[in-house]
């Protein structure tokens, strides 16, 4: 079976994070940080990473709220989802994201980078994590 390349994105209200990793070493890395809040610019940052990455498919995080309900975020993570998909014909994978933005604030504790260090850096370690998360999902899924 070959293997498959991915792109995470971590979708915020104003940076989103970059990742990419495959399922042949399982391992992701962080890629970049898009600082926008406007739609149309994200969507052709997203399509210009795509092009300099060149993912199989991608995988975006869905915040969804600690109950599991969706939010407004999570709403707007699948909007994104949606046209991703539309204009790249790419699969896009939706996966839950809850705590990543936690587990990339707890990687970079003992970094010795400064606040604004860690604020730049925190969305593609937080899309890392949620494409750690999905490679990692996939291989106990192939296992069983």
């Amino acid at each position: 079976m070959p293997s498959m390349r991915y792109l995470a994105i971590d979708p915020g209200g104003k940076r989103t994070g970059l990742a990419v990793g495959d399922d042949l070493t399982g391992q992701a890395g962080p890629v970049g940080m898009i600082e926008t809040s406007d739609p149309a610019t994200l969507l052709s940052k997203i399509k210009n990473a795509i092009d300099e990455h060149g993912p199989d498919q991608l995988v975006i995080g869905i915040p969804l709220n600690m109950d599991g309900t969706i939010g407004p975020g999570a709403k707007k993570a699948q909007a994104l989802a949606m046209l991703l998909e539309e204009n790249t014909r790419l699969k896009v994978h939706c996966v839950d994201e809850r705590l990543t933005s936690f587990a990339a604030d707890d990687l970079m504790k003992q970094s010795g980078l400064t606040h604004k260090q860690k604020k730049t850096r925190r969305d593609a370690l937080a899309a890392t994590a949620i494409l750690q998360d999905f490679l990692a999902q996939r291989r106990d899924e192939s296992a069983r």
